[in-house]
């Protein structure tokens, strides 16, 4: 049987003001060429469907037309909710997908076995089990206890994801004895390598999830949430497929992928590149610099090529500011496109420092840097401070979960 894992599409995604809406049309036309000559049997999508919890009619049209066209290829889909989707909007439809054998696992369900999907061969002989699991919400992982100390409410975390993995396998043991078991999750797993489009979750990704801790449960397990495609230190084949599209800058020089499990040949996936369909570009130097690398840069793929501009100059000057603006107000080439630019200075005198402050962009910052700023104003305990920013993680990832 031959399977897909992929992850993290984020559909209806915004890219500096830049919808990936023909990013995503020309990855699914080249998946569903790729499943029609390769006969895959199941597709696994493992959480991040969409990009918002509350996702535009624009964003829902091109999710349903997907699974339409991906079905036409008859193949089974699995698909689990991941930290920026909705429970409840993905699992709304799921009586209906069933009968177009479109699996959703949108919110962990109260009984385990809800997760467990056999997959059969022709013949009805099972072939593997998917644990289907989705994002684990802390409402899915630990009871809301008074006077819990920060350390405590990490480590159990930890062990609610362990002890849910954990009951999967056992219950798959039980209903489907001797079949080879693939886990699916979206989470934070501990020493991996991450990009700057990621969603801190699990109190700021400080209960990153060991993955030693899979054990020998499962023969493959089958990850989301990070974005860059990557093996994640375990006992057993753990992958992340990454994100199928660039989806920040910081991936710009990430190769995408897909992984394909062949299991007549084991559970050792087989990583496919997927195509890039248009360049991201990152520009910084001097102002003579910059010029000159915009001169000779040249566009790839069938989109146009977005480009981030940084001016580097060691002291303050506005001058140099003014020639930054009036030189990206003034590029025009072909397929490129400048989709934002900023300075930034190596000596700033103290007279200058409002001005500077004026030329950072917020959207370069996350919630968690400009928290940490703001507590670095106040003379509080460190016990105190690990409190607030346990409340302050908790209030952002509910708000996350929410837009």
């Amino acid at each position: 049987m031959k399977i897909l894992h992929t992850a993290d599409w984020h559909i209806g995604k915004k890219l500096h003001k830049h919808y990936l809406y023909e990013d995503f049309n020309l990855f699914l036309n080249w998946l569903i060429s790729f499943i029609k000559t390769q006969h895959i049997e199941v597709v696994l999508i493992s959480g991040d469907v969409f990009d918002l919890a509350n996702p535009s009619a624009e964003a829902r049209k091109q999710y349903y037309r997907a699974l339409l066209q991906l079905r036409k290829t008859n193949c089974q889909l699995i698909i689990t909710g991941g930290n920026h989707d909705s429970p409840s909007m993905l699992d709304a439809p799921k009586e209906i997908l069933k009968e177009l054998e479109v699996t959703i696992v949108g919110g962990m369900p109260a009984n385990v076995e809800d997760c467990l999907i056999p997959l059969q061969q022709k013949n009805g002989k099972n072939e593997v089990v998917v644990a289907a699991i989705p994002f684990l919400r802390d409402s899915d992982l630990r009871p809301v206890e008074e006077n819990v100390i920060y350390e405590n409410r990490i480590e159990a975390i930890r062990k609610g994801i362990e002890t849910t993995f954990l009951k999967a396998a056992e219950k798959s043991n039980i209903l489907y004895p001797e079949i080879p078991i693939i886990a699916m999750g979206h989470l934070y797993a501990a020493g991996i390598e991450s990009s700057d489009s990621e969603r801190d979750i699990q109190i700021g990704n400080q209960a990153a999830f060991q993955a030693s801790q899979f054990g020998d449960l499962f023969s493959y397990v089958a990850l989301g949430h990070i974005h860059r495609p990557q093996r994640v230190s375990a006992q057993i084949p753990t992958f992340y497929s990454g994100s199928p599209l660039p989806l920040s800058f910081s991936e710009r020089k990430d190769e995408k992928r897909l992984l394909l499990i062949d299991t007549e040949k084991g559970f050792e996936p087989e990583s496919i590149a997927i195509p890039a369909f248009r360049k991201l570009i990152r520009i910084s130097g001097s102002i003579s610099e910059i010029q000159e690398n915009l001169a000779k840069v040249q566009p790839k793929g069938e989109l146009t090529n977005l480009i981030e501009v940084e001016l580097k100059e060691e002291n303050y000057d506005a001058n140099l500011i003014a020639q930054l603006d009036e030189l990206v107000t003034n590029f025009e080439k072909p397929n490129l496109e400048i989709v934002k630019h900023r300075a930034t200075f190596k000596n700033q005198l103290r007279e200058s420092g409002k001005l500077f402050a004026n030329h950072q962009h917020l959207e370069d910052l996350k919630p968690q840097e400009v928290f940490e700023k703001l507590v670095a104003q106040h003379s509080y305990s460190e016990e105190l401070k690990a409190k607030v920013s346990l409340a302050f993680q908790e209030l952002v990832e509910e708000v996350n979960s929410k837009y």
